[in-house]
């Protein structure tokens, strides 16, 4: 009974989790609802938290401000328990697979800047020689004119087969 009533009185409150964590409540509740949090409910059906959700907020938020989609973070959270602290050794391994994914969107981006400078002077994306999309006349091979904007599908449908590889990265992110 002793052991019961101080996990109780160890279970966090959504206000006081707001309060420690910097975030909103309702911003505890959506996390929640996507499964990267969880949390229990008292003799009076309040939602509860353990205290070690702390430290799961400060992950999301990390991962939010480095530009994670919280899709992404819950399939990596997806491993670990919610109500369970995260060790060193499993943040260690979490953030090996944030390092690949950031390397490659800090490519894309270096790669994008550097293509940008051969795009501002003419402001159109259309051009036989456009390095953001339509590197080396590639559409041509689809016909005349404004191509892209002539298929009944959006960029994010083409099939992979429509574009070079350099390209794809471009327009999926």
């Amino acid at each position: 009974m002793k052991k019961e009533r101080s996990q109780l009185k160890s279970r966090l409150s959504p206000g006081e989790v707001a309060k420690r964590s910097g975030v909103a409540v309702s911003a505890l509740h959506f996390y929640e609802s996507k499964g990267l949090i969880a949390s229990s409910r008292n003799a009076a059906n309040q939602r509860r938290y353990s205290r070690d959700v702390l430290r799961r907020v400060a992950i999301i938020k990390i991962a939010q401000r480095i530009g994670l989609p919280l899709a992404t973070l819950s399939e990596h959270l997806a491993s670990y328990p919610p109500d369970k602290r995260i060790s060193a050794k499993e943040w260690e391994q979490l953030t090996a697979q944030w390092r690949d994914e950031l390397d490659k969107r800090i490519e894309t981006l270096v790669r994008l800047r550097d293509d940008l400078s051969g795009c501002i002077g003419c402001g159109c994306l259309s051009m036989r020689d456009c390095p953001l999309r339509n590197a080396d006349d590639h559409l041509a091979e689809q016909g005349k004119g404004a191509v892209l904007l002539e298929q009944d599908t959006p960029d994010s449908e083409l099939s992979t087969g429509d574009l070079p590889n350099n390209l794809l990265g471009s327009i999926k992110s």
